[in-house]
């Protein structure tokens, strides 16, 4: 792992078949109830509903190169962010907003105009992220996380604002 690799290192790119392995260990490493095996195989199959995105560090060791996880189901006008994950080495640098605005992006571009997701209510970093991208709480989900036992809030990102994702994006590479 890159101890210094920032979000304008890391490259982003869809997901392929041999990002599978890395894919499904990275969510075990960052959830307590993981998806289940095959999940991230279905999603790629799922070409027309899902949008399956990765971030890569082109530094990092052979087979340990996907240091970010995310997935957006493509529902009628929504994109629904169905899991997102950070490696625990690469958090707090932009890697985790930089993949989700390029993923909002390219969710706008096959006709997505909101977005909405579920996070655990106690995940302070994961809400510091949606709050920043311009999520707002319109929700609960009592006891939606059941490994955890804890609630989930319903977040919304209604409109999707291309024109402030492509910003944001401008801020990665200059």
């Amino acid at each position: 792992m890159n101890a210094h690799a920032d979000a304008s290192q890391i490259r982003l790119r869809s997901m392929r078949v041999e990002d599978l392995a890395q894919a499904a260990a990275l969510d075990r490493l960052s959830f307590a109830d993981p998806w289940p095996q095959g999940s991230f195989e279905y999603e790629l199959k799922a070409s027309n509903y899902s949008l399956c995105l990765v971030a890569e560090d082109p530094d990092a060791a052979e087979g340990q190169s996907i240091v970010a996880v995310l997935v957006i189901w493509l529902i009628v006008d929504e994109a629904h962010i169905a899991t997102i994950a950070v490696h625990p080495d690469y958090r707090h640098r932009g890697i985790g907003r930089r993949l989700l605005a390029e993923g909002l992006l390219q969710a706008a571009e096959r006709g997505a105009v909101k977005s909405l997701l579920e996070v655990r209510a106690g995940n302070t970093e994961a809400l510091h992220l949606y709050y920043g991208l311009g999520y707002k709480a319109v929700g609960l989900r009592p006891n939606y996380y059941q490994t955890e036992q804890e609630d989930a809030l319903l977040l919304n990102l209604d409109p999707l604002d291309v024109e402030v994702l492509r910003n944001l994006m401008q801020t990665f590479t200059s």
